[in-house]
């Protein structure tokens, strides 16, 4: 994947510098704050992006929580990566893009700041005047869009999505195109699962708190399990309570739960039921381009809603507030947008 490692370092710089921005740096667990880095220059076959909206995902909580290595290896740590924004400059050798161009990008990290650089590979250019706070969610489409082709989803198979944060209502968006025979998906928040409705799931059901096995509230009405179960959740433990939902032979991919997982897994329960297990990381980036492609048209199209789970939008000078609200798991947040360019 060597197209889409390159990390840009990061010079925090003084306030007073000419060329300063402002940039959110993770100092330890539960702590991120402001300084100021140097704008970057893009370099031979690299753009730079002026950003506007970045939104909070999963992963970056958990780094936030300390139980995760950020993917973006600076130091200090620096979190982001759905995102939208606008080419503010071109390196040489650049072509087909143009200073200007509004685009969403995948495989950036800290992008938590006002500008970042990245390579054409990164970025997919939107239509001029689509509006940009529904393009940062688009980053997430591609792995969504990839763990409903590995699941194998039709109108003969039963589906279960466990956790309808923001990747898992937009996973319900997708699914109900692959018109399975029943979409069925779970929370802890009973509302989140009315958006979840709307966006074609079948039967709702909300877990009373983490650890409560799924298949004790969902069993009387599916006692035999799912044929395709994918959890969106950031706990790995969650790996244990996915595996007792599969019936025999059914397909378990694993869109979430890759955190660390302190159950033991029991991979005899796995070979007595036959399970396949899929990550969803595409193997190849020409693959993923494909689906940044698809993932991009779906949102033009209006069959993906990208912008109704929005529930905050925070200044990144309140960056540490927009962690925390995010961060808190009994209030009514969603998705959680950082305006970095007010």
């Amino acid at each position: 994947m060597a197209a889409h490692m390159k990390s840009p370092a990061i010079r925090l710089v003084d306030a007073s510098h000419p060329r300063a921005q402002r940039v959110a740096i993770l100092n330890g667990p539960r702590d991120i704050s402001l300084a100021h880095a140097e704008i970057p220059e893009p370099g031979d076959g690299e753009i730079c992006v002026k950003i506007k909206w970045v939104g909070i995902c999963g992963s970056d909580v958990e780094a936030y929580r300390g139980t995760r290595t950020p993917e973006f290896l600076t130091t200090p740590a620096r979190l982001g990566h759905e995102v939208a924004g606008v080419i503010h400059k071109l390196g040489p050798n650049v072509v087909g893009l143009s200073v200007g161009d509004q685009v969403t990008c995948r495989y950036v990290w800290g992008a938590l700041a006002q500008y970042i650089t990245c390579r054409p590979f990164n970025v997919k250019v939107l239509p001029r005047g689509f509006p940009l706070v529904e393009t940062s969610l688009i980053e997430v489409l591609p792995g969504v869009i990839h763990a409903a082709e590995l699941g194998q989803v039709n109108v003969t198979k039963n589906v279960l999505i466990m956790g309808q944060g923001v990747s898992g209502l937009v996973l319900t968006q997708v699914l109900h195109l692959f018109s399975p025979a029943n979409l069925i998906v779970t929370d802890l928040k009973p509302r989140v699962l009315e958006l979840s409705k709307k966006y074609g799931a079948t039967h709702t059901y909300v877990i009373p708190t983490p650890d409560t096995p799924t298949m004790q509230i969902v069993g009387k009405d599916f006692p035999r399990g799912f044929d395709v179960v994918i959890p969106c959740l950031l706990e790995g433990d969650g790996v244990v309570d996915a595996i007792d939902c599969c019936a025999e032979g059914a397909r378990l991919v694993l869109y979430g739960c890759i955190g660390v997982c302190h159950k033991p897994v029991d991979f005899y329960k796995v070979h007595r039921k036959r399970l396949e297990i899929y990550s969803t990381e595409p193997r190849r980036d020409i693959d993923m381009r494909r689906y940044f492609q698809e993932s991009v048209q779906m949102v033009i199209d209006g069959l993906v809603n990208t912008s109704e789970m929005i529930t905050h939008r925070v200044p990144l000078s309140k960056v540490a507030s927009a962690f925390a609200l995010r961060d808190d798991i009994n209030n009514d947040a969603i998705h959680v947008l950082v305006d970095c360019d007010t």
